[in-house]
């Protein structure tokens, strides 16, 4: 198809596709979302030298593998992060969240944090450098890190460890010098052996039960700026997807603008100095309204 040419999509079509792909993922697309998926839906139908969208649509719903749906969902998702992004999450961590949890934790018994979405890896690497810096008691646990994403090409990057002079501008000298080296003559970083081997990444669609199903006894989950993108129910789906996950006790931090209570009762909330979170209660222990 010629690249003069871009493939016509109607209101039929943008209504059918719409409502496939929150099927598949969870994600709605309001209206005002319109020209962003028009777009990338034309680069798609281009791509795949299908004749319209009706081709395109019918390839993409009755492939055996679903190539071409991971190859959507990669480019319709955003990936917009950087490191120490809303930091006082981080200070929350340390200061308040780990020293209430490591109480309950039985001698041996690891600490498990995860970060959703992880997009191209900054907050978990983030976690990881602001465990070692700034919470005195890492040295006697054992913490586990996983990190998750629906892109699979954001994954990819995320364990290259390769950032842009963007992506780290909010790190202090001592620890860009310290986990970092400098490559293509200071223009990207390349995050050092040690800290990129910590992080346990993998493709999850957190609406999907059998995706979330390898996550248990998480004890801090760090789900930032991604309810935004679903509606109520997805909404819904994902918290009872993190409940399910979750040790009693445990806590979740959400974006600025996101509230767990608007959400769903599972949760209690709790005012920090640093940040408002929210926490699993423990067995036995009822939420109040």
């Amino acid at each position: 198809m010629s690249t003069l040419s871009k493939a016509v999509i109607t209101d039929d079509d943008f209504q059918k596709f719409r409502e496939y792909f929150y099927r598949k993922t969870g994600i709605h697309f309001d209206d005002t979302k319109r020209y962003f998926v028009d777009k990338r839906l034309q680069e798609r139908i281009e791509q795949t030298d299908s004749a319209d969208f009706r081709d395109y649509f019918v390839m993409l719903r009755f492939q055996a593998q679903g190539d071409e749906l991971q190859k959507l969902i990669n480019i319709m998702t955003v990936n917009e992060t950087y490191f120490f992004r809303e930091e006082y999450h981080f200070a929350c961590m340390v200061k308040a969240m780990l020293p209430e949890l490591v109480k309950r934790k039985a001698p041996g018994e690891p600490i498990r944090i995860w970060s959703v979405p992880c997009s191209s890896g900054e907050e978990p690497y983030s976690i990881a450098i602001y465990l070692q810096e700034y919470w005195p008691d890492i040295a006697q646990y054992d913490v586990e890190i996983f990190a998750s994403d629906i892109d699979t090409t954001i994954l990819d990057q995320a364990r290259r460890g390769q950032f842009s002079r963007r992506s780290v501008q909010n790190l202090p000298p001592p620890l860009l010098e310290k986990y970092f080296t400098p490559a293509q003559g200071g223009q990207h970083f390349d995050l050092k052996d040690d800290l990129r081997g910590c992080i346990d990444f993998a493709r999850v669609n957190v609406t999907e039960a059998s995706d979330t199903r390898r996550f248990r006894k998480v004890d801090l989950i760090f789900c930032r700026n991604l309810l935004i993108y679903f509606d109520d129910h997805s909404r819904r789906l994902a918290a009872e997807a993190f409940y399910d996950a979750m040790s009693p006790g445990g806590f979740i931090c959400l974006g600025h603008s996101e509230s767990m209570s608007r959400i769903s009762g599972l949760f209690k909330v709790r005012k920090f100095t640093d940040a408002i979170v929210y926490q699993k209660p423990l067995t036995g222990e009822k939420v109040q309204s």
